[in-house]
């Protein structure tokens, strides 16, 4: 499955996180203007079939809004190290896939 991560986490997870996810991008290095808006990323989510990986609560409503796709991994930890979140992402990978590949869930929150 595809992350975009974005601008609330840093760009660095990526590298360490494709190891383990098929493909990792952050949302300053997509084709959207820098910063782009909130439902500009998630267009290009839906449309490239990414899920979204954030801390920003107006994901979830975009989410109530709209439905999904694009799925949301919505991180319930507040301000953390690059490291706790890599792991905590790495942690749950079976969660995340299984998002990814259900018909009938759309979000995932991790605490």
């Amino acid at each position: 499955m595809k992350l975009l991560l974005d601008a609330n986490l840093s760009w660095r997870l990526c590298k360490d996180l494709s190891l383990h996810f098929e493909e990792v991008r952050h949302v300053d290095n997509i084709d959207l203007k820098v910063p782009p808006k909130d439902h500009e990323i998630w267009e290009w989510a839906r449309e490239n079939n990414f899920v979204i990986v954030t801390n920003d609560e107006d994901f979830l409503n975009l989410s109530t809004i709209h439905g999904f796709p694009p799925r949301l991994i919505l991180l319930r930890t507040g301000n953390q190290s690059n490291e706790f979140i890599k792991d905590l992402l790495i942690r749950h990978q079976d969660d995340i896939q299984n998002l990814a590949l259900s018909d009938q869930h759309g979000i995932v929150e991790i605490y």
